[in-house]
């Protein structure tokens, strides 16, 4: 089976429903698909809602699991930071795109700008440190959890 063929029928149905972007997703394991999705920003009011969050989150509920590094993800685009992360997060090792990022950019997607966050070239969002003592504590609280957690 073509997964990336998956994830391009996700994005279709995605643009043919006017739900968001043209973006689709498969999360694969053992040579089958466990999940798939396309983006759903329009529909659901959900700037988090991309294909690649919308797996995961599909995936990781069907195998009960979040830890999927027995899977692989097949995406229709280089994913944008946030998809990255949670791909990270999601500890899958391997991911298949098409377009790139200048690809996403040329059609009016900010991809690309996200990646010059992180090389210092610009920001839009302003971060301002505040006192961090109670929040300190409440992630020494989380260390004194038994077991493996993460």
């Amino acid at each position: 089976m073509d997964y990336m063929e998956v994830a391009i029928k996700e994005a279709k149905k995605g643009i043919k429903n006017k739900d968001g972007g043209p973006f689709g997703a498969v999360i694969v394991r053992k040579n089958k698909v466990v999940s798939k999705s396309h983006n759903l920003v329009l529909k659901s009011n959900d700037p988090t809602a991309h294909a690649e969050i919308n797996a995961i989150r599909k995936a990781s509920k069907k195998l009960k699991k979040f830890d999927l590094s027995d899977c692989e993800l097949y995406t229709t685009c280089e994913p944008c930071p946030m998809c990255y992360f949670a791909i990270h997060w999601a500890k899958i090792k391997t991911v298949y795109f098409g377009a790139t990022r200048i690809d996403a950019a040329k059609i009016g997607f900010s991809d690309k700008d996200l990646y010059d966050i992180f090389k210092g070239k610009k920001s839009y969002v302003k971060l301002i440190k505040k006192d961090s003592k109670d929040c300190v504590a409440v992630m020494s609280d989380f260390t004194k959890l038994k077991g493996k957690l993460y």
